[in-house]
């Protein structure tokens, strides 16, 4: 049996994305935001309020997104729910240590392993697609030259229970385990 639940903004799991700017003043800055992912092939999408991070885009044209990860937690979690503007040095107080990205204006937290640079396509009515400059990754999360998600530890945002989820764990091969159907 199903049940409704009505309108939900429930897209479930989303992943945690955290946002590198430059202030005004050069300072860093990094803001949590869970409504993104890919737009094309080599953009992303990600829906933003208002936020300083937002007047930062509008006037550099560039920022990170780094993916939050199980040792990045707590962190993640702050600077989503600490203002820039109220909290004008969260960056450090969350324990995070800027290093400028090599091929945008923004900058890369050194604790973040995975870090798409990008530089602004367009913001419009509250979303940003960007596109990606170059992937950087810490090489304590490669196998073989690729990305090994399960060094990764990315977390996921459960929207439905507000919760952080830990991204791990390979089920199937993908466009492979559908040809068993055939």
């Amino acid at each position: 049996m199903r049940k409704n639940l009505g309108k939900k903004t429930w897209l479930v799991p989303l992943p945690v994305l955290i946002l590198g700017t430059y202030n005004e003043d050069g300072s860093a800055n990094a803001m949590n935001a869970a409504w993104g992912g890919i737009y094309d092939y080599n953009k992303v999408i990600v829906s933003l309020s208002e936020h300083k991070t937002t007047d930062n885009l509008v006037k550099r044209k560039a920022f990170t997104i780094a993916f939050a990860t199980k040792n990045t937690v707590a962190a993640s979690d702050y600077v989503g729910i600490v203002s820039g503007n109220k909290v004008p040095d969260k960056v450090a107080k969350a324990g995070l240590h800027p290093i400028k990205a090599e091929h945008v204006d923004a900058p890369i937290f050194e604790e973040y392993p995975l870090v798409l640079e990008c530089v602004v396509d367009s913001f419009d009515e509250g979303i940003l697609i960007g596109e990606i400059m170059n992937v950087s990754v810490d090489e304590s999360i490669l196998t073989d030259g690729k990305i090994d998600t399960d060094k990764l530890e990315a977390i996921a945002f459960d929207a439905t229970n507000d919760k952080y989820l830990l991204v791990k764990g390979e089920v199937a091969d993908a466009f492979k385990i559908g040809l068993t159907i055939k």
